[in-house]
């Protein structure tokens, strides 16, 4: 297991190199350097102890030549700061959102409401908020919806990109974006919210871990527990995003105290997706009640690309009969539509969502 960590890590550096990524690059060689110095402690005695040896000596050479190839000034430390990112909100708002109605209501009562009358809440109001749910179901979107509701500073933070920048530095990554964010909010005098995307890469729970992330977990779960400091004043909301609760280290799920499922639109969801996206194009005779009886199981991205699907139909249609205009999109079109594109989450990952919201729900 151990070697085909390596091999992965070896191949990801390679790859990284060829391409001229070079902190990637060493960040991989480097990570294959530590699995390969686990094998040689574990199994001193085995024959391939000096391919090992040897393998971890040319990733050595690489990295230090790829470090004397890195611009001045363009150095580990400092190209952490990459993971601190102050994000411009995208321009949607609760009003914006088609459904999540039970969503936008847990959010309301989490954020909006303490961030403009803090003194009705005495008992403190939740800090940290965590959105789980298949992908394409609207978790970026509602995150971006609660800082404009709020007025709010934005920081959209990728947790593998945290993970995976520099070994040995990820700790510090954490600590940087929750330094910055208390500043912001100080100097600001206004509400900040980090939105951390796949947070199980920075929160999971792994059987086999290679470097820091038990300090990373250690440091998140400092930073989560500070934001509940009565006496600070500064608003630091974090909202976790993931699409792998189950993947979430157990010791670390009720820091986020409210914990709120996005799932597949429900059918009265999937008619107004509908109409809004086909909005979009030219259409005649379209029934969109039967298509959201046809798209249920299906995401709201899923809907979105089913529109762009028909609609494409229609766009190759022009162009081999030289017409200068697409027609309108009929009914037809959805059906070619529906049996090109299925569902993206299946029934049975749909299941294990609703067991692990029975289990873990806290709206």
């Amino acid at each position: 297991m151990l070697e085909d960590l390596a091999r992965k890590y070896a191949i990801t550096a390679v790859r990284a190199d060829k391409e001229g990524r070079k902190d990637d690059a060493i960040t991989n060689y480097q990570r294959a350097i530590d699995v390969l110095t686990q094998l040689v402690a574990l199994y001193p005695d085995s024959v391939a102890r000096h391919a090992y040896e040897q393998m971890i000596n040319e990733y050595k050479k690489r990295i230090q030549v790829l470090k004397e190839m890195l611009p001045e000034g363009d150095s580990p430390q400092e190209k952490t700061s990459e993971v601190i990112v102050l994000s411009e909100k995208p321009k949607v708002r609760f009003d914006d959102i088609v459904g999540l109605d039970n969503v936008k209501e847990a959010l309301r009562e989490s954020i909006i409401y303490p961030s403009m009358r803090p003194d009705l809440f005495p008992l403190g109001w939740p800090r940290g908020i965590l959105l789980y749910g298949p992908p394409g179901c609207g978790k970026t979107m509602i995150a971006a919806a609660v800082a404009n509701e709020i007025d709010s500073e934005f920081m959209h933070i990728d947790a593998a990109s945290v993970m995976s920048k520099w070994l040995g530095e990820s700790e510090k990554n954490v600590s940087k974006v929750f330094v910055k964010a208390r500043e912001l909010s100080k100097q600001e005098n206004k509400p900040v919210v980090v939105f951390i995307d796949e947070l199980d890469a920075l929160l999971g729970s792994f059987n086999n871990e290679i470097g820091g992330e038990a300090r990373v977990r250690n440091q998140f779960l400092k930073e989560m527990d500070g934001l509940q400091d009565k006496s600070e004043t500064f608003k630091v909301y974090v909202i976790g995003a993931t699409n792998k609760p189950w993947k979430l280290d157990e010791a670390f799920i009720r820091r986020f105290q409210k914990r709120i499922y996005i799932g597949l639109p429900d059918r009265e969801q999937r008619v107004e997706l509908f109409r809004f996206y086909t909005s979009k194009i030219k259409t005649t005779g379209l029934d969109i009640q039967t298509l959201a009886e046809k798209a249920e199981g299906y995401t709201a991205s899923d809907i979105r690309d089913l529109v762009q699907t028909a609609h494409m139909i229609i766009v190759k249609e022009m162009f081999k009969t030289g017409s200068k205009e697409p027609r309108p999109v009929t009914m037809k079109e959805f059906e070619e539509a529906f049996k090109l594109r299925k569902p993206s989450v299946s029934a049975e990952i749909t299941k294990i969502y609703e067991a692990w919201q029975e289990k873990f729900k806290a709206l």
